[in-house]
């Protein structure tokens, strides 16, 4: 239980919130945005998917700018935290049965707090390929 939980509080009303970036910037933006990587249909694909596949104890949501639209299209999983970089349905399939119907992860989708580019999120790749 985190220190803002309390014993008292009441049953969450879902599992888990998905909440998928899908903001907008004016074109040319040097950060980009996440809808002009496509992050409103992968979104709108989600929440179908996740219907199809019988995940009804979570709420996939539309999220306005969550400062990440570099690393974008951006997906954050509460109460977890966990930050994902979806750019396919395919990455979209893969988060929906890894992390929320089998309670693992993507590792290879899985922003950490020190990716502030693309370029940061490629060095890891690499470093973990040759670890492995």
């Amino acid at each position: 239980m985190s220190h803002r939980e309390k014993p008292t509080d009441p049953k969450p009303y879902y599992e888990a919130h998905v909440f998928c970036c899908t903001n907008r910037r004016q074109a040319g933006h040097p950060r980009g945005s996440c809808a002009d990587k496509g992050s409103e249909a992968l979104r709108d694909y989600m929440k179908g998917r996740a219907r199809q596949l019988g995940i009804d104890n979570v709420r996939v949501n539309n999220a306005g700018c969550l400062d990440r639209c570099e690393l974008g299209p951006t997906v954050v999983i509460y109460p977890e935290g966990v930050w994902y970089s979806c750019p396919t349905k395919e990455d979209i399939d893969e988060v929906l049965q890894k992390h929320l119907i089998e309670g693992g992860r993507v590792e290879r989708l899985m922003l950490h707090t020190a990716d502030k580019k693309p370029e940061d999120r490629a060095k890891r790749s690499e470093s973990r390929e040759a670890a492995e």
